[in-house]
């Protein structure tokens, strides 16, 4: 059984730029955290490392693109790559979730925040991960290791 308390990080992945959000499972408020601009593996690898030990990560959520009809996608594999890299990379349980509109939903909230195009470059995956992480803990992510079975 997963843990119930900790901090959770929520990924909004991609190949560029890795949107990551955060929340503590006691509180289940979801924040933004920042945006990871991908470098090398190494520096990946050593940035997730630090990351996962510095903010004591007891789960990673990650946005899983699929279909709408639910099927995977060709980013879903490249998705569960990632996810399967970061959890033997940390040691810290990956869990996929369905982040389908997500990135539309935070373009649209961006948009009405009148932000410049460049703030909103800067700010539109971490917010999209923070809407999908907020989404997993509504469904029940809190205290089930699977809200919505995209395992």
């Amino acid at each position: 059984m997963p843990p119930t308390s900790g901090r959770i990080a929520g990924i909004d992945f991609g190949t560029v730029r890795i949107g990551i959000a955060t929340a503590d499972l006691e509180t289940a408020i979801a924040s933004p955290f920042e945006t990871y601009t991908r470098r090398s593996p190494a520096l990946d690898a050593e940035y997730f490392r630090n990351l996962a030990k510095e903010e004591r990560f007891v789960r990673f959520v990650v946005g899983l693109p699929v279909h709408l009809s639910g099927h995977d996608s060709q980013k879903s594999q490249e998705t569960r790559q990632f996810g399967q890299w970061l959890g033997e990379l940390t040691q810290v349980p990956v869990e996929y979730f369905d982040e389908r509109y997500t990135s539309v939903e935070a373009e649209e909230i961006l948009n009405q925040a009148n932000f410049t195009k460049k703030r909103r470059k800067a700010r539109i995956d971490q917010l999209a991960a923070q809407i999908m992480l907020t989404a997993y803990l509504e469904a029940g992510g809190r205290d089930q290791q699977s809200p919505q079975g995209l395992e």
